[in-house]
């Protein structure tokens, strides 16, 4: 619906009491095709695929609170697709693809902003490193360009090139990368599955997975009463332990606690996402003008929305040595976002043992990134019995079987590639 700016004055004027919905809020039906517990972006999605592409659209999304209060609304908004492993390359070059048509297809302003991602090198083995992942993204089609230090010098001149502990030798940039608004995508991806038919349960609670008498799973016991499901999605992130639990499954995963932060106001100060490769460090700068930035997880087991003090601590020290203008810079305020960290720091999209049930978990540092293509992948595994090619790899059998998909090399461990 299109609006002038008169009618944007009056409604501001009236304290916004009148605006349409921008999607229903529907009373569960007593069964649907599929219920996908978990309305964060993954879930979002799928639904919105599954209807829209796949014509699934006898679903229901449940949540247990409102649509952004998960790690959809928690995260440092990048996106990117500068992987090494095969495994992962092409998938994340799917999402990447998702993301520049997203605003297209669903006519919603997410405020997708392709400013490039840049991750820097301080040792010739990080420059080894970092060569080899460019040719392995070019070899996949991927955008990549290696930088020296004078090129750096005119893109990014606040950097402190010649820190004594951590000289900045060069980077390795994807022009394509960048940001986009992350509670615009969980408000985009809502109403377009709303508008497909999907129906988008908020203030749902799961409390329980009914089994029938041959473990088939027949649906999902709520705070508003039983649900029926022809099949049961997981996608509840770092909670995804805790709801398989309730279907007696055991996932190989943990959950820890990520923490993200937001500076006051400056005027433009830096133009593109910059990672700092030694102390995990990551910037960018909001359209308000808040520098955004994060760090490791917080490496204890957490579900809890909030970080402690020595990764703050961590967090400042890495970007200060990154760039010392930071040291100037107030810090408005912090949260958590609650990360399903696999062994192998790749994700799981697969059906499980148990009939009717299929997973979308363990995404690690990935999530928000991963946002259409996961939809899209997930919507296509539960649409079709069959798993899209690019996800051939993030069976959750791998674990079992010894084919991990290892983009980290330390798992669940804090990543200071």
């Amino acid at each position: 619906m299109r609006y002038s700016a008169f009618s944007i004055l009056k409604q501001g004027l009236s304290g916004n009491r009148h605006w349409s919905r921008a999607w229903r809020a529907p009373e569960p039906q007593p069964r649907y095709d599929v219920v996908i517990v978990g309305g964060g972006g993954h879930g979002l999605a799928t639904a919105y695929y599954l209807a829209s592409k796949f014509g699934v659209r006898n679903v229901a999304v449940l949540e247990k609170g409102y649509l952004g209060s998960g790690n959809i609304g928690r995260n440092t908004t990048i996106i990117r697709s500068n992987y090494l492993l095969p495994g992962n390359n092409p998938f994340y070059e799917i999402s990447l693809k998702l993301w520049e048509g997203l605003e297209q297809d669903f006519n919603f302003n997410s405020m997708v902003s392709q400013r490039g991602v840049l991750n820097l090198f301080h040792s010739d083995g990080q420059r080894d490193a970092a060569i080899r992942r460019g040719n392995a993204m070019r070899l996949h089609g991927v955008d990549a360009e290696l930088l020296s230090r004078d090129d750096l010098r005119k893109r990014v001149p606040m950097l402190d090139f010649d820190n004594a502990r951590f000289p900045i030798l060069g980077g390795l940039l994807q022009p394509r990368g960048g940001t986009v608004r992350h509670d615009a995508v969980a408000w985009g991806y809502a109403r377009g599955a709303d508008a497909a038919g999907v129906d988008v349960i908020q203030h749902c609670e799961v409390t329980a997975i009914r089994r029938g008498a041959q473990g088939r799973v027949e649906g999902v016991e709520t705070t508003r009463g039983f649900i029926g499901a022809g099949k049961l999605a997981l996608a509840t992130a770092g909670h995804s332990s805790q709801t398989a639990r309730m279907a007696g499954l055991r996932l190989p995963i943990e959950s820890h606690v990520l923490q993200a932060f937001v500076s006051e106001g400056l005027k433009p100060f830096i133009d593109t996402v910059v990672t700092f490769g030694v102390g995990h460090f990551y910037i960018s700068q909001s359209d308000k003008g808040g520098l955004v930035f994060g760090g490791d997880i917080d490496g204890y087991n957490s579900y809890a929305q909030r970080g402690n003090l020595a990764l703050v601590e961590h967090v400042m020290e890495a970007g200060v040595s990154m760039i010392p203008a930071l040291s100037r810079v107030k810090v408005l305020r912090s949260w958590g976002g609650v990360m399903d960290m696999t062994m192998d720091g790749s994700p799981i999209i697969d059906r499980t043992p148990i009939e009717n049930l299929y997973l979308n978990a363990g995404w690690c540092y990935g999530g928000f990134k991963a946002t259409p293509a996961s939809g899209y992948c997930f919507a296509h595994l539960i649409a079709r019995e069959e798993p899209h090619p690019v996800t051939q790899h993030m069976r959750l059998d791998r674990f079992e079987r010894g084919y991990l998909l290892d983009e980290t090399g330390r798992g669940a461990q804090p990543n200071l590639h």
